[in-house]
């Protein structure tokens, strides 16, 4: 496992990515240029690639209830796939494609994925620690809209009631799922480790999600990055 995740690192050295979150301001955005970029997606965008018209090189997903409902759909994903230690119990396992990482570390933010990584609340993360080392040297993070509708406490588990509003899809975690409630404030100090890990090795994040909430990185406007 270790000797194939070396394989992987800096194998992108200095070049850019976009992180593609799950966020409703996805349905907003014209992703079809993403067809020729690096990409990374999270849990379930095999929700939205056929109407979004793009598919990720790369795919990161590290909640349990996230491998364990779309276990199927991230087995069939025609993408190098980097997952939580849970996908084991969802029944995924290492092939050409899959890495399973271990994310039972005490390492805030890992540098080199052959000694873990963190899950920091949030998958973004865990993206973004896949995305450095991969040595991406800026990526680009859209469909981070960090704002939620919810009841119940942070990291409390619920049953969605209805269409979810939450994600780019009203099925993502559809009426009758499980879900966990996000931890925001996890989530930005997370955000926090992540931005000056990147700076301190002169590497860059910047949100250009549209309409997102999320302070913490370098911000700008879709088109600024990604073109009109």
């Amino acid at each position: 496992m270790t000797i194939r995740l070396a394989r992987l690192r800096n194998r992108h050295r200095g070049q850019r990515c976009v992180l593609v979150a799950n966020g409703p301001s996805l349905q907003r955005m014209d992703l079809r240029p993403l067809r020729d970029a690096w990409t990374i997606g999270l849990n379930k965008i095999h929700l939205g690639m056929a109407a979004f018209g793009f598919h990720p090189r790369y795919f990161v997903a590290i909640n349990a209830r996230v491998l364990q409902q779309s276990a199927e759909d991230i087995r069939a994903l025609d993408s190098v796939k980097l997952l939580g230690r849970h996908a084991l119990a969802a029944g995924l396992q290492e092939d050409a494609l899959t890495h399973i990482v271990d994310t039972d570390i005490d390492t805030r933010f890992s540098t080199d994925l052959t000694q873990g990584m963190h899950e920091g609340w949030t998958v973004t993360y865990a993206a973004l620690q896949v995305a450095y080392h991969l040595g991406f040297a800026e990526v680009v993070i859209i469909g981070l809209d960090h704002r939620y509708e919810m009841q119940g406490a942070p990291n409390e588990a619920r049953r969605m009631q209805g269409p979810d509003t939450n994600h780019f899809s009203p099925d993502y975690f559809g009426h009758g799922q499980t879900w966990d409630n996000p931890d925001l404030a996890r989530s930005e100090e997370s955000y926090r480790v992540a931005r000056a890990a990147f700076e301190a090795d002169g590497r860059r994040i910047i949100d250009a999600t549209f309409g997102g909430a999320c302070t913490v990185f370098e911000r700008a406007h879709p088109r600024e990055v990604l073109g009109p």
